[in-house]
């Protein structure tokens, strides 16, 4: 006879947190919200990799590119780049993240002297920024001629079919450093002659990179910067259980700071073989495994030598793998059964394994559930894809802007590996993912803020400073229908200018 559980599946919002006493010490701008990513001996040690605020963004092509990676990273999160691509494509994004925080960008927006002024503005249109580079073959590492930016062009008085060569600004008229230059010294040239960004060339006048004083604006502005040794931004990176012997030695080749199995089942012996194998042949990298909902599928992993383990099966706005499938558990339910086996395996071998909840979060509060339930860090999909900072096109639908969205197991993304039965050559008999819309959210770093501070302000009424003392001192009850309908505005009329869409 089936083994039937005795606990519901329940989500997110079928739970809220009762306050504690808040006191002096609970207030946002003390709150620590660092998470670990690698298992440690905790009391004895700290873990070799931590994030500073609990987010990483999702194994997805619609959301985790170097792009979202760069930007993440600078606001203290994580993205795991994702690995339905191939090895050569995913280690070139991987590169380009490590690249940029030596402080001197590659440059992305290039043009030759021939191009036209309707070209910088399909470039600007498309790269979402105005500065290009003018250089011999219009290519990032060409002879710099020049730099065009948003001054250099008035387009109600210019035909769009002027050359770039007619109204760029010279390099005879341009403030340059030469290659060696360090970020400091780069920083100091820019404010000591006022302008907004530094071309570095080579000596024979070939374009290094572009230092630009806005980056200097944002590093002191985001102190939580996640920085590895070398003061290089942290990235992740997603891996399947087909071709890992091939592609994880060219991720950490590339600078991947970490490794996530990407599974929506991860309870398989697929997960095994690979982790084992990277134990095996790379003992000091860091790797995350799973998606597992119970203490069984948690122990074998961790017994398999998994460094952290992902939680959720089912739960991602984009994933019909239960109603596909009909397997799976709600994400409240799953993180709960899950942290329960952490905490029982810490306290008998005294080594802590930190836990990822993948999916279920709806709103913001839903995140704070999630670290008070036992998650460490969260990793978001839905949430990541609405920025400006994501991979995917941004549209107009119905009036309203919008951003593609698909899920990786839809048919639009085809990532058979990371629903691989074990058969021979690999396929999707149907798809566990739907291909969507998110609505369009703006920059990354002003939403993120705004969800922190949710976070913070939840935090500080229950009373607690880190999420390690949410954990300790989180009290939950469930919620009824009714108790949900009376949490929101009700009873009256409600202006349609008083509330920002999420």
């Amino acid at each position: 006879m089936a083994m039937i559980f005795e606990q519901e599946s329940r989500t997110f919002s079928e739970y809220l947190l009762v306050p504690n006493l808040t006191t002096e010490k609970n207030t946002p701008d003390q709150v620590d919200l660092s998470a670990p990513i690698c298992k440690f001996r905790k009391g004895k040690e700290e873990s070799k990799l931590k994030i500073n605020i609990p987010m990483v963004s999702a194994v997805m092509q619609a959301v985790s590119d170097d792009g979202m990676a760069i930007a993440l990273a600078r606001c203290g999160g994580m993205s795991f780049v994702f690995q339905s691509q191939s090895i050569e494509s995913q280690c070139e994004m991987i590169r380009k993240v490590k690249k940029y925080k030596a402080g001197i960008v590659e440059s992305d927006s290039n043009v030759s002297p021939e191009n036209t002024l309707e070209d910088i503005l399909a470039l600007r249109e498309e790269k979402g920024h105005g500065t290009a580079a003018v250089t011999e073959d219009g290519t990032a590492e060409g002879k710099l001629l020049g730099l065009v930016t948003t001054r250099d062009y008035r387009v109600s008085r210019m035909s769009l079919d002027t050359k770039v060569k007619e109204f760029m600004t010279p390099i005879e008229k341009l403030v340059t450093a030469p290659e060696g230059t360090t970020l400091k010294e780069a920083n100091d040239i820019i404010w000591d002659n006022k302008v907004n960004q530094l071309p570095i060339v080579d000596k024979n006048g070939r374009l290094v990179g572009l230092v630009f004083r806005k980056d200097y604006e944002f590093h002191k502005a985001n102190p939580h910067e996640l920085l590895d040794d070398e003061k290089k931004l942290v990235v992740g990176a997603g891996i399947n259980t087909r071709d890992y012997q091939e592609r994880v030695p060219a991720l950490i080749e590339a600078g991947a700071d970490a490794l996530c199995l990407d599974s929506s089942d991860g309870f398989s012996v697929w997960q095994e073989k690979a982790l084992r194998w990277i134990k095996s042949n790379y003992p000091d990298v860091i790797v995350g495994a799973g998606n597992v909902v119970d203490a069984e599928g948690f122990k074998f992993l961790v017994d398999c030598g998994a460094d952290f383990i992902k939680i959720g099966i089912g739960g991602g706005s984009i994933c019909i793998t239960r109603e596909q499938k009909g397997i799976g558990c709600g994400q409240a339910s799953a993180v709960l059964a899950v942290a329960e086996a952490r905490d029982k395996y810490f306290q008998e071998t005294g080594i802590y394994i930190p836990l990822c909840s993948d999916g279920g979060i709806v709103h913001d509060y839903h995140m704070t559930l999630a670290l008070a339930m036992g998650a460490d860090f969260l990793m978001l999909g839905r949430y990541f894809a609405r920025f400006d900072e994501s991979p995917t096109r941004k549209l107009i639908v119905n009036g309203t802007y919008v951003k593609e969205y698909w899920g990786e197991g839809s048919n639009r993304a085809r990532n058979w590996q990371r629903y691989d039965d074990g058969g021979k050559g690999g396929k999707m008999a149907f798809e566990e993912g739907v291909d969507s819309y998110v609505p369009y959210a703006g920059e990354l770093k002003s939403n993120l803020e705004t969800s922190l501070a949710k976070v913070k302000a939840t935090m500080c009424s229950c009373g607690s400073s880190s999420i390690e003392e949410l954990q300790q001192k989180a009290r939950l009850v469930v919620v009824s229908s009714t108790s949900i309908v009376e949490g929101g505005a009700h009873d009256v009329i409600q202006k349609e200018n008083d509330r920002t869409a999420r």
